[in-house]
């Protein structure tokens, strides 16, 4: 698979993939598949796997170490600190030093390696400043226990701020055809500072690989049925658009997922997208989106059927909103 450079040094394969539906989020958990869908990915030259200590728990960073056993050193490995989830409680998040240490040793001994190849801060927290989250991150990096730094979910501003007191190598935000915010200033500042860039959630969380989603169909615990896109009255005007983008695809002869992986690897040689999946099958669909190359006429198309005021509905509830960092 083609490889793509984040930030100065790190290099990765063009795709990489998501974990956390493995654990969480999507329906019932399928250990056995899962497991079997990370060996794939090695074995299709996939090098760039994504978790976080949120993320079930714990239980992701585990089988994806346990997983990864003789063949760690195939993988660029990156993990996740920040979030915090107590029973009964709303989301938080904790970005002093103190909780990074604590985390990264955490993080480090759930994945059963000696160092975090790429460390990411999930959310910025509002009640420290930015310059101490990420110095106490750059004492990992001197003390061998990670690798490189990255952010997630921050503005441009932000990023400047951590980028002056250490190396930012990537930023990772959700990022599609269907939420295209970070083209307003995040991305041309990555590409600035030579920050890489990595999209969660490339597919729109399956609305771009299936078309329209009833949410009366998902599970119980998918947390797709408390997101306002894909309410019913939004999900009707989305899936026009969704229309549109599987005509496209059956004229190029690809999927709608392959299509959509396609037009974010064309946005820029410095971005990566990790879209996550815990079945094999999907996977080799997604990998193969890397051979797929657009024209500069069918971004244009995709760009303006996709533009931003053409999606209906807000990306997050206002609980999971309020933690994104919009640089105020």
């Amino acid at each position: 698979m083609e490889q793509r450079t984040l930030g100065s040094r790190l290099v990765v394969s063009a795709i990489g993939l998501g974990c956390m539906g493995m654990s969480q989020s999507y329906g019932v958990p399928n250990d056995e598949e899962s497991i079997a869908t990370l060996h794939r990915a090695m074995d299709l030259g996939i090098t760039f796997f994504d978790t976080a200590d949120v993320y079930g728990a714990g239980v992701n960073e585990r089988l994806v170490g346990a997983t990864l056993g003789s063949r760690r050193h195939e993988i660029v490995l990156a993990t996740k600190c920040g979030i915090v989830l107590e029973p009964g409680k709303p989301m938080g998040v904790n970005g002093s030093p103190e909780h990074i240490r604590r985390a990264c040793e955490a993080s480090l001994s759930r994945l059963g390696t000696e160092v975090i190849d790429l460390y990411y801060l999930h959310r910025v927290d509002r009640e420290v400043p930015i310059e101490d989250s990420v110095g106490a991150m750059a004492e990992l990096v001197r003390a061998g226990k990670v690798r490189f730094l990255g952010l997630s979910e921050v503005s441009a501003a932000t990023l400047r701020r951590a980028h002056a007191v250490h190396p930012i190598t990537a930023v990772q935000s959700e990022y599609s055809l269907w939420w295209r915010e970070p083209e307003r200033a995040v991305l041309p500042t990555c590409a600035e500072l030579g920050v890489g860039f990595v999209p969660f959630s490339p597919l729109g969380r399956g609305f771009l690989a299936g078309g329209a989603i009833d949410i009366d169909q998902l599970p119980a615990n998918d947390m797709r049925r408390v997101m306002p896109r894909f309410h019913r009255e939004q999900m009707a005007v989305n899936a026009r658009l969704a229309q549109e983008l599987e005509a496209r695809a059956a004229h190029r002869g690809c999927t709608p997922a392959q299509l959509s992986l396609a037009w974010v690897l064309a946005r820029g040689s410095h971005i990566v997208p990790i879209p996550g999946t815990k079945r094999r099958t999907y996977l080799e669909q997604n990998a193969a989106a890397a051979s797929i190359t657009l024209s500069a006429a069918e971004v244009a198309d995709l760009d303006a059927i996709f533009s931003p005021d053409a999606v209906a509905g807000d990306r997050y509830p206002a609980e999971m909103a309020r933690h994104i960092d919009s640089g105020d």
